[in-house]
């Protein structure tokens, strides 16, 4: 299936805390399929499921060129010194802010099969991790952001054209 629409930020599924996948049926694999060819378009490092519409915790990733996804993630580790790093997101279009991120970051799921897996690693990924685990919990990474920049973060949005 081709990639998917992503939602802008104002859509109400991008606010709210997505549903654990309870089970893996033909449903949950479409949508990691759907996750998997969304995330291949060049210049996108993660797709969050609320991000296409669909209220479930999974999201697909493509980090130095590692695609693959998790289901029902939960971060159980992050550490070293929060740092400011230049972050994005699909979701609030050609806006880039400086967003406090741990340098490293853990997180543990399933697979389609419901094997347990964990994903882990620094810079890109951890951030990436951090981010896609943000928007199951109806966070958007203008949320991270401190005041002053969120203010200006948030005009930001409210003068660009797809707002």
């Amino acid at each position: 299936m081709p990639e998917r629409p992503i939602r802008l930020f104002g859509d109400p599924v991008l606010k709210t805390v997505s549903s654990p996948v309870e089970q893996v049926d033909d449903r949950v694999r479409s949508l990691v399929t759907d996750l998997l060819d969304s995330v291949r378009v060049p210049g996108r490092a993660g797709v969050a499921a609320p991000q296409i519409g669909v209220d479930l915790r999974v999201f697909s990733y493509n980090v130095d060129g590692e695609v693959g996804y998790i289901i029902n993630p939960v971060v159980v580790e992050t550490s070293g010194e929060i740092e400011l790093i230049d972050e994005g997101c699909l979701s609030v279009p050609g806006l880039w802010q400086k967003t406090p991120r741990y340098p490293f970051a853990r997180v543990r799921g399933i697979d389609l099969d419901g094997n347990e897996i964990e994903l882990s690693g620094t810079g890109l990924m951890a951030q990436a991790l951090q981010h896609e685990c943000d928007h199951l919990d109806g966070l958007v990474y203008l949320d991270r952001l401190e005041k002053d920049e969120r203010r200006a973060a948030m005009r930001a949005v409210r003068e660009s054209d797809w707002f």
